[in-house]
This record gives structure tokens, C-alpha cells and sequence, in this order.
């Protein structure tokens, strides 16, 4: 068990909640539900993006020549290869990314983020950044950051032990 966890077993050995647990679960899932909504409906009405596009395009325009393979992109943003597959053929489309061929192992398929498309994420990135200090930093006190940073590093050590997301040293 977590550090302050209390071993609550019912019926069969079953664990449950603490109230003070479950009224936390209630508000991190009301967190989880809520803030992709806040966030697509920014991205849809600034730039015309879903927050997945969004992010697409963020993970491109970090990577070394804006250049990812498919599956390390798909990695990075926890997608499908079906999935990921789609997006970018939409993108395509708005002249935001190309694939290609990857040149190392002609197997895989590169995703690139072209100018217009790094130009899509430097326009879109101030009104995202915007929400995102309006409804998850600004409630926050400066401890409360700080705790919520540890907090968030502790449960990523779980869900993601391998750093797909590359967060751990963010």
C-alpha cells in the first residue's frame, strides 16, 4: 500500500475507498472528464485543431527536424497506429505534416512538420498556453504547483514507468 493508505477490505478481501479517497477520485475524474472538453473547444474555435491534432503537431515541432517515425509519434502521444494513421492524413491534407519513407529502415514511415505546420503550433500555442493557465495553474497557489507536480510524478511513475510521454524530467 501508498504511504498513508488504509487498508479497507470488505467483503472477500475486497479494498475500497476511504471517504477521503473516494471524494479525491470523484474530483481528479471530474478533472479528467471536463479538461480535454475545455481544451478542444478552445483549439476548435482559436485554430481550428482538436486538442489531439494539437498535440500532434507539439510533439513534431519538439523533435529533432521536426521529424518523428509513426510509431515513436504514435508512443508520444498514446494513439493507435490506426489512429495516429488518420489524424495525419488529415494534416496532410492542411499541408500541416508529410510522411515518408524513413530513410534508416524503409519499413517504417517518418511523419515531418512542415513550415506551415510549425507555423499552425507557434500561432496556436499563446491561446492553448492561455487555457491552460486559466483552468489547471492559475486556481493554483505556488505550493499547490509544487504538489501537484510531485503528485503528478509519483502517478506517472506508475502509468507510465518507461516515459513514454517523456515527462519524468520535464
Amino acid at each position: 500500500m501508498a504511504d498513508g493508505a488504509t487498508d479497507r477490505t470488505g467483503d472477500g478481501g475486497v479494498r475500497w475507498l476511504t471517504p477521503e479517497q473516494q471524494r479525491a477520485w470523484k474530483k481528479f475524474i471530474s478533472v479528467v472528464e471536463l479538461l480535454p472538453g475545455v481544451l478542444d473547444t478552445q483549439l476548435q474555435h482559436d485554430a481550428d485543431l482538436t486538442h489531439f491534432e494539437y498535440f500532434t503537431l507539439a510533439m513534431l515541432s519538439e523533435a529533432p527536424n521536426r521529424t518523428l517515425r509513426m510509431t515513436a509519434l504514435a508512443s508520444l502521444t498514446n494513439a493507435t497506429l490506426p489512429r495516429l494513421s488518420h489524424v495525419a492524413t488529415r494534416l496532410e491534407k492542411r499541408g500541416y505534416l508529410e510522411r515518408s519513407p524513413c530513410p534508416e529502415d524503409r519499413r517504417a514511415t517518418n511523419a515531418f512538420l512542415t513550415d506551415a505546420g510549425f507555423e499552425k503550433v507557434r500561432t496556436t500555442a499563446p491561446g492553448h498556453v492561455s487555457t491552460v493557465l486559466a483552468n489547471v495553474i492559475d486556481p493554483l497557489t505556488p505550493e499547490d504547483i509544487s504538489d501537484f507536480d510531485r503528485i503528478m510524478s509519483r502517478m506517472l511513475a506508475k502509468l507510465d514507468p518507461d516515459d513514454r510521454f517523456q515527462a519524468k524530467n520535464e
